[in-house]
């Protein structure tokens, strides 16, 4: 069973600044992260990241370069930061950085400062699909039929095993960030229509040409999976150490590069039940993302987990909640009004490119 980070919560005095270190500030999702901290006039935020130019250098209160999460300096670098700055809440936007801090999180806490991440046990499993696949089948929540392979001959088996080519199936590394490596095999590909109607990012390959690839270099170990046909959501959670705070499914409608950039808020009941017995298994803390899709029998399983607040979660701003500020709050027990939490079900959304100059 996955550890928790069961500490008390500290006390903050009614009307005190509360100083944030948010990291990843070149992140994609950073400058809608910096929106919705930006809506409480007691935050101030220190925005991060090992790009000195990073976007969140001209959109945050200030800004500071930090070494990337592998350098072996990250988190004395970051520790230091925290009790320099008074920092009493990090809020981590990028992946490698969790098992970082969940790995120090006992001397954030004796520094006063929070850490806004899960345990690294639950952060082992959410951070491998396979590993996390077998964790839930384990415990008997539903996810999609899959085989673990790191071998071609193993590739070739589990593709057939699942029902190819009369089925499609999707496969992607066990441990990878965003789309990268993600590829659905079917042999419905019109060549023709990819090539001229669809951008270079297409998903879609044939398997003798994923096997070709497969078997000219080492690969890593591959998730590989049945395909689900329905409609995909990405699910902005609030937890608390294994309990829901607030589930915000949204249907997504139009993604580029894996990114949302046009969905609507969505009050799917059998979704967030479903999230519920995923947070409660993994003992998930903070801000984490929940992306399902629905399955040719009708039900909802998951496709993986970001285990740290999504970029898409600003978006949320438009359904009445600001998802970020809340899990500020709640880790520093400071008090939430139920109006904050109401979701405005049926907004939709559309995000665009905007520029900052300097």
């Amino acid at each position: 069973m996955p550890g928790s980070t069961d500490h008390k919560k500290p006390g903050i005095p009614p009307g005190s600044s509360i100083h944030i270190l948010m990291t990843g500030g070149g992140a994609p999702g950073a400058a809608g992260i910096l929106k919705c901290l930006g809506k409480e006039s007691s935050f101030h935020v220190l925005a991060a990241d090992a790009n000195e130019n990073a976007v969140g250098r001209y959109l945050a209160s200030d800004f500071v370069r930090i070494p990337r999460a592998d350098d072996p300096a990250f988190a004395s670098t970051v520790l230091r930061l925290c009790r320099e700055k008074n920092i009493q809440v990090v809020l981590p936007l990028v992946t490698k950085e969790l098992p970082v801090f969940a790995g120090h999180l006992d001397e954030f806490e004796k520094a006063g400062t929070r850490v806004l991440v899960s345990s690294a046990a639950s952060l082992e499993i959410a951070n491998n699909k396979s590993r996390l696949y077998e964790f839930l089948q384990w415990r008997g929540i539903p996810v999609p039929e899959f085989r673990v392979v790191e071998t071609v001959d193993q590739f070739r088996s589990a593709i057939e095993e699942l029902g190819y080519p009369g089925k499609e199936v999707c496969f992607k590394p066990s441990v990878s960030n965003g789309s990268r490596g993600f590829r659905i095999l079917s042999e419905q590909i019109n060549e023709p229509d990819l090539l001229f109607n669809y951008k270079p990012s297409s998903t879609y390959t044939r398997a003798a040409d994923a096997i070709r690839i497969l078997s000219s270099a080492p690969f890593p170990e591959l998730l590989v999976s049945e395909y689900l046909p329905g409609p995909e959501y990405s699910v902005d959670c609030l937890c608390d150490r294994g309990e829901a705070s607030l589930l915000v499914p949204r249907l997504r409608r139009k993604m580029i590069n894996g990114i949302s950039v046009e969905g609507e808020f969505v009050q799917e009941e059998s979704i967030m039940d479903y999230c519920r017995q995923v947070i409660k298994a993994l003992q998930l803390n903070g801000n984490i993302g929940i992306q399902v899709k629905e399955s040719g029998a009708g039900g909802f399983l998951i496709l993986e987990i970001n285990p740290r607040v999504q970029g898409t979660i600003s978006a949320a701003l438009g359904a009445g909640v600001n998802l970020p500020a809340l899990a500020v709050k709640q880790a520093l027990g400071l008090p939430i009004l139920p109006g904050e939490t109401a979701v405005k079900w049926g907004v939709r959304f559309s995000r665009y490119w905007e520029e900052v100059f300097y």
